[in-house]
């Protein structure tokens, strides 16, 4: 699958975790998503606080706030549910690897 295909399927199965989120009673808002290379560094450099070879410079990767009944809620476990139910749609969830907020797509070796 190429780049932009990958692309366009996350966008979409990032639409059916916001729609998880809210039917469970949860509320989003939007971290990270993109990292623009011109204040991050292009894929493969360093230019902030993102790594080097963010997925969220190639448009894979989207960090979320969760929120309950108004509270904003910080902890992996928070997101477990979320997490696991990315996983289940083909995701790679952060909470594996210790960003409980963060969803991506794996490409060429990266999530």
């Amino acid at each position: 699958m190429s780049l932009g295909e990958l692309q366009r399927q996350f966008t979409l199965m990032v639409a059916l975790l916001i729609q998880k989120a809210y039917t469970e009673g949860y509320e989003l808002t939007f971290g990270d998503a993109y990292r623009d290379p011109r204040a991050h560094g292009a894929w493969g450099s360093k230019g902030s606080y993102s790594a080097a070879h963010s997925q969220h410079k190639r448009r894979l990767a989207v960090d979320f706030n969760l929120f309950k009944d108004g509270e904003y809620l910080t902890s992996t476990e928070d997101h477990e549910f979320l997490g696991e139910y990315w996983e289940s749609i083909g995701g790679s969830w952060g909470g594996r690897f210790n960003d409980g907020n963060h969803y991506s797509l794996e490409y060429g070796g990266y999530k």
